[in-house]
């Protein structure tokens, strides 16, 4: 890429409509993948999942991971046992899966490496070493990566899956204090591009950072990402794992957040449906926070940590999310999911195209 191309993100973008479409009902169209599930993973971040509630995920067809505060102390067993996504750092890989001579792997085992540079070379090279170790027993998700031609490097060391996206997050302030990253709309329309160029069998392309409403995960997709990632949108759902606390009713309008409460009680659940207000922890986990928590040596922060109020259910959302996807597919003509991703043409569009648009 040269430096005068200039990149997008989702705002700048707009998806067309095909010129005919042949289906006659949104009800008709398939919006999950091979496994049932909807084109989406959960964060692993500790204010969006937790090992003890990540059903609540996956009953709602969302793909869970378990964070590394919560896997920071697993065995190569605890990982198999999961029958889940879990995250762990590459040392922590490195040394339950590649200096282990004695894994047992019987069913394919779901692992992502994660770390803030999926450039470093040392990354490839553990992905080379598991892929010759453990053949089709190990999934392996990789990342995060803001450039196309590692993703490509990566893809052809074996990874199965590969985070694109650096500094988009709204829990991440690496760009901001380094200028390092990659508009991600753009991120993925050069991967989805450069993937012509090469006949490797290519990783799955998960879209990860900043994601802020519906329609930003289904421009993802159409513009070739395989899964949206995400934490913000998922920390928004009462069930979520971030603390919870009530509003404070000492305020006016209660817009401060109160005590400490269980979202996970039927009490919560009926008095949120009810219209109580309540709001959650969110957190970056590159913050010294979660450094600390992990037992890392503390440095300078590339996370942020805020309140935010809740705004649904998962269930609610993602009944929403079904609906809008299914609109876009019979609006480009997609029967299946597979239809939709990286298909649709799209177009730039100007400040004042998006002004009209956002209501």
């Amino acid at each position: 890429m040269n430096s005068n191309d200039i990149k997008f993100d989702f705002d700048d973008i707009l998806i067309s409509p095909a010129v005919k479409s042949s289906i006659y009902s949104r009800k008709t169209t398939n919006v999950l993948d091979e496994n049932g599930m909807l084109p989406l993973f959960t964060a692993p971040m500790d204010t969006v999942i937790e090992l003890d509630y990540r059903k609540i995920f996956t009953g709602n067809q969302i793909y869970p991971i378990i964070p590394r505060t919560q896997t920071k102390s697993f065995t190569a067993d605890d990982c198999i046992q999961v029958n889940d996504w879990v995250a762990i750092n590459l040392d922590q890989f490195e040394r339950l899966f590649l200096a282990n001579k004695s894994v047992h792997v019987s069913d394919p085992v779901k692992v992502l490496i994660d770390i803030a540079n999926g450039h470093m070379q040392r990354l490839i090279e553990a992905v080379i070493k598991a892929r010759e170790k453990y053949r089709e027993e190990l999934v392996l998700m990789v990342g995060n990566v803001a450039n196309p031609q590692t993703f490509i490097e990566l893809s052809r060391a074996g990874a199965d899956f590969v985070r694109v996206g650096i500094g988009n997050g709204s829990g991440c302030s690496t760009s901001v204090h380094t200028g390092i990253g990659y508009p991600l709309a753009s991120l993925i329309h050069d991967i989805h591009q450069e993937k012509k160029n090469h006949s490797i069998k290519f990783a799955r392309v998960v879209a990860d950072g900043g994601i802020k409403n519906y329609a930003d995960i289904i421009k993802a997709l159409a513009l070739g990402a395989d899964y949206v990632m995400c934490g913000g949108i998922f920390n928004k759902a009462l069930e979520s794992a971030g603390h919870t606390f009530a509003a404070n009713k000492k305020f006016e309008g209660y817009t401060v957040p109160g005590d400490q409460v269980d979202q996970y009680s039927d009490e919560v659940r009926t008095a949120f449906k009810m219209g109580s207000l309540f709001y959650k922890k969110f957190r970056g986990m590159s913050t010294k926070e979660v450094q600390a928590h992990l037992g890392n040596e503390l440095r300078s922060s590339e996370g942020v940590t805020r309140m935010i109020q809740v705004e649904y259910t998962i269930a609610g959302w993602v009944e929403n999310f079904k609906d809008y996807l299914s609109s876009a597919m019979s609006y480009t003509d997609s029967n299946d999911l597979q239809d939709f991703i990286g298909k649709p043409k799209w177009n730039l569009i100007t400040q004042n195209s998006l002004n009209r648009f956002n209501k």
